[in-house]
């Protein structure tokens, strides 16, 4: 799901040509829905033609949508019952869908339009690139990937020279961790975390030896906490957690995919928190932080619906302090 996305476009052919860019990719085989309040694009999602119709409509109301529209993505047998069944679930929730489209090849279809002159029975042509949009989007950097496939490849682990100097900078982090204080682990990961946010918040790299070493740290439950309760909403976030869960040993992976789902999903990015959650899980079915994100992303949770503002060391410095006060100790 994307969401919190301003679009402004001044026809119909472009509205379908930017849908690619609020997903992050085109999609195919799909069934797309775009939720709109008081007129202005709110949030988009992407389902699976045999996906529940009704799970989908309860998560576009949730959003606080007050209309839809419903595109499909693929052969018209396979994608015309689809769309029809989300639109009619759609509508038992009392959401009005505005129109109903289908995408294939390049040219587009409405299921309302009854006009030959406006909709010809052999489409229109819709094609993104060609549109202002794309172009302004193009500008902004905004990139939009082959298809879902394509975002799920960016996260797949380094593989030849990259992965055998990770491999090295594993061994070498796990003997400094086997030599290490147990009492300085926490206070080492913390560090870890303050270290990496600053690299990437500035434009930088953790080194390969820094990125072994945060992985294995934030496999201590504490220091993973640590990383996710300071994680709002800025975009250098997604760059951090992705450079680390590609880097890491694919055994140290459950963590840093978690955060990199909670990143992804706190921007409003729901492909690239739905792919990295799959890591998460594949490498750790069971995993509590990775459970708990699977459950926000499937209810839907809008991001700015939670409470969620990350606790400085400073904060929790002035609260301390105001607890000793309280119970008559000083400070040392």
């Amino acid at each position: 799901m994307t969401a919190d996305t301003s679009l402004h476009v001044s026809s119909i052919h472009e509205f379908l040509a930017a849908v690619p860019y609020l997903l992050g990719f085109h999609p195919s085989d799909s069934v797309v829905v775009v939720a709109f309040r008081d007129r202005k694009m709110l949030c988009a999602a992407r389902t699976d033609p045999d996906a529940p119709a009704e799970h989908t409509a309860a998560v576009m109301v949730r959003q606080g949508a007050d209309s839809a529209v419903v595109i499909g993505y693929g052969d018209q047998h396979l994608i015309t019952p689809a769309v029809h069944r989300l639109s009619e679930a759609l509508r038992r929730r009392n959401l009005p869908v505005v129109d109903e489209f289908r995408v294939t090849d390049g040219r587009y279809w409405s299921y309302r339009c009854q006009d030959v002159d406006c909709c010809p029975p052999d489409g229109t042509p819709c094609r993104p690139e060609s549109t202002a949009f794309a172009a302004h989007a193009t500008y902004q950097g905004q990139v939009v990937l082959p298809d879902r496939d394509a975002l799920v490849a960016q996260l797949a682990p380094v593989i030849g020279d990259d992965r055998s100097a990770m491999s090295a900078a594993t061994e070498h982090a796990q003997a400094r961790l086997a030599e290490a204080l147990p009492q300085g682990i926490r206070r080492s990961g913390r560090a870890a975390v303050r270290s990496a946010e600053s690299r990437y918040r500035a434009g930088g790299r953790l080194t390969d030896d820094e990125i072994a070493w945060l992985g294995i740290l934030l496999v201590e439950t504490q220091i993973r906490d640590y990383a996710w309760m300071r994680t709002s909403g800025e975009e250098w976030r997604i760059a951090l957690w992705t450079d680390v869960l590609r880097r890491v040993d694919p055994l140290y992976a459950p963590a840093p995919a978690s955060l990199l789902s909670f990143a992804a999903w706190r921007q409003g990015h729901g492909a690239l928190a739905n792919a990295a959650l799959e890591r998460a899980t594949a490498a750790e079915p069971h995993n509590p932080m990775a459970r708990l994100i699977g459950q926000i992303l499937h209810e839907g949770i809008p991001p700015d619906s939670m409470d969620w503002t990350p606790q400085r060391d400073s904060d929790r410095r002035n609260q301390r302090s105001g607890r000793r006060r309280k119970h008559g100790r000083a400070g040392s």
